[in-house]
């Protein structure tokens, strides 16, 4: 498995350069452009397997402000716990099964999400309904990570939705992707043949192009149009979406 991807090594460095550099601009990004983009040359748990280290590296760069991230997690453990279960189940049950139509599943993960954020929809959840809404979410998120290797649909949007100010959705997303990289892992934990510690060393070299993009996209976040730049994250990722949806199809 591993010596295969020794030849697309320029690819996903460029990938994780660029997936790395939209994460430091916008925030997000990284498990989207990553899983894919390099969906278009192998099956998606692949892909993912390869972002575990720069995700989890990075979210912790992210999360690491100074604020307790305590208060948040109290408010969200409903969601992130549902993460985990959603993730883990349906993880197990796909053990040995051959996903077939994986990248079209992602495909059509990406062009929702990107549809919504061209659309600028946005979602109104009231404190009483998150007690119940929270877990449905995070076990859908889940069941989409464990499936697609991509965990922004539907948690985004709802943490998008809930209410929160600028930094407390920073840090929000920061725990969600946090949490999710670590169920995804577990997942693919499960499959051993994903988890292989070559394959686990190109993941983490993949970190080193993903801290230089970030690191990038934070300098340049000052100096650009974030409302611009997000527009043409996601005109990229619908495009990306459509190719992955219809492959196989047409």
């Amino acid at each position: 498995m591993t010596e295969g991807l020794v030849s697309y090594l320029p690819l996903i460095l460029a990938t994780f350069l660029l997936a790395g550099l939209v994460k430091g601009v916008v925030g997000l990004g990284l498990p989207t452009i990553s899983v894919g983009l390099l969906g278009l040359v192998m099956p998606p748990m692949q892909a993912a397997a390869l972002l575990l280290v720069p995700s989890m590296v990075t979210n912790i760069w992210q999360l690491a402000d100074g604020r307790n991230p305590w208060p948040m997690l109290r408010r969200l453990w409903p969601m992130l716990l549902g993460i985990v279960l959603g993730t883990l189940l349906l993880g197990g049950w796909l053990r040995g099964r051959d996903l077939a139509q994986a990248s079209q599943w992602l495909g059509m993960a990406l062009v929702l999400y990107a549809g919504l954020g061209l659309l600028a929809v946005r979602f109104h959840v009231r404190p009483a309904q998150e007690a119940w809404l929270a877990p449905l979410i995070g076990a859908a998120t889940g069941a989409l990570t464990a499936l697609t290797g991509v965990f922004v649909i539907p948690a985004v949007p709802y943490l998008q939705a809930i209410g929160l100010e600028k930094d407390e959705l920073v840090q929000a997303l920061g725990l969600s992707f946090s949490v999710s990289t670590l169920a995804l892992a577990a997942s693919l934990g499960q499959r051993g043949e994903l988890l292989q510690p070559a394959l686990l060393g190109l993941s983490l070299l993949a970190l080193v192009p993903a801290l230089l993009g970030m690191a990038g996209g934070q300098w340049l976040r000052r100096r650009i149009s974030a409302h611009l730049f997000k527009r043409c994250f996601f005109i990229g990722l619908l495009l990306l979406g459509a190719e992955l949806s219809l492959r196989g199809v047409l």
